[in-house]
């Protein structure tokens, strides 16, 4: 499945998936064939980071 646009609808979609089906950021990128910058990137333009901690961009 391709990532969504939308950065906001990304956040939702990746955070999502971080709490229900992967234990970090790199784990979903390999299942997903994504590098990090591709969901990093466009969330950081909406000033939001990836925490390690919890899991989920914040």
């Amino acid at each position: 499945m391709e990532l969504p646009k939308d950065p906001v609808i990304l956040l939702s979609y990746v955070n999502t998936l971080l709490r229900d089906r992967y234990g970090s950021l790199k784990e979903l990128c390999s299942a997903m064939s994504v590098c990090e910058s591709d969901i990093t990137e466009p969330l950081a333009a909406i000033d939001y980071v990836y925490n390690e901690k919890t899991n989920q961009f914040v």
